[in-house]
């Protein structure tokens, strides 16, 4: 009989403080619903141009958070950030002092960002939009996204890297090692469809440690990861090796 498992912690999930459509209240009632753990709420960093979280909201936020925290003592409410890989050095959009506001850091790379350097960044967004509509990246454009996510491993303390290589092409492998290396989770995205099973295995080639994620941007999908645990059958990828899963 095929073991079956189930979801302990969504570490990521988005709510209106950035472009979700529910409040944090919304997706902790879904996560306790659906007998989680814990559910985190992780909006997108202030850097992102359309729908940052903005920085005189952290206060806010966590005040939020620590209310509902009180109503709800079975379940781990976390404050976290998307935050944006913001150039090509793998700067985020927060500063040094600001990590210590969230209880984690996920972080990815958004089309939506631009750092200091708007023109730079904004070239290998031309060049990521580009591959994406062709259905084939540059060789060039993967590398230097490769770099750029391997450093921003490398310089900052960041629990789990979201969606590798869904806006722009990555070496799967050499982004997975550096994530072994950092001791950061490489997210299986149930949202994103962009990591297939062969790139999957690509990635479990490396001693990195994966989580799944519903990557919700509403309350009813909180904690939906379907997606995930069929690529992961799919894959073969061993599920001892996804940290935020259980066998029932």
């Amino acid at each position: 009989m095929e073991t079956t498992y189930r979801l302990t912690y969504d570490w990521h999930t988005h709510t209106t403080y950035s472009h979700g459509t529910g409040g944090v209240a919304d997706n902790v009632r879904a996560a306790a619903r659906l007998g989680l753990r814990g559910v985190g709420v992780t909006d997108h960093g202030p850097g992102h141009l359309l729908y940052g979280f903005r920085r005189s909201r952290f206060a806010e936020m966590r005040r939020e958070i620590e209310s509902i925290k009180a109503q709800n003592p079975r379940l781990d409410v976390l404050m976290g950030v998307e935050a944006n890989i913001v150039d090509a050095s793998g700067r985020l959009d927060l500063s040094p002092s600001e990590f210590a506001l969230f209880d984690y850091v996920i972080a990815g790379y958004h089309y939506g960002a631009l750092g200091d350097n708007p023109l730079a960044l904004g070239l290998l967004h031309a060049e990521n939009m580009i591959g994406d509509a062709l259905g084939s990246a540059s060789k060039r454009s993967k590398i230097k996204n490769t770099e750029m996510t391997e450093r921003a491993l490398h310089a900052n303390d960041i629990k789990m890297l979201t969606h590798p290589g869904d806006k722009g092409s990555v070496d799967l492998f050499a982004v997975a090692r550096a994530c072994a290396e950092t001791d950061t989770l490489f997210e299986i995205n149930a949202r994103h469809k962009s990591l297939t099973a062969e790139g999957l295995r690509t990635a479990a080639c490396s001693d990195v440690k994966f989580a799944v994620s519903s990557d919700a941007h509403s309350p009813g999908r909180v904690g939906e990861v379907a997606h995930a645990m069929e690529l992961i059958r799919e894959a073969g990828l061993d599920p001892a090796r996804v940290v935020n899963i259980e066998a029932i």
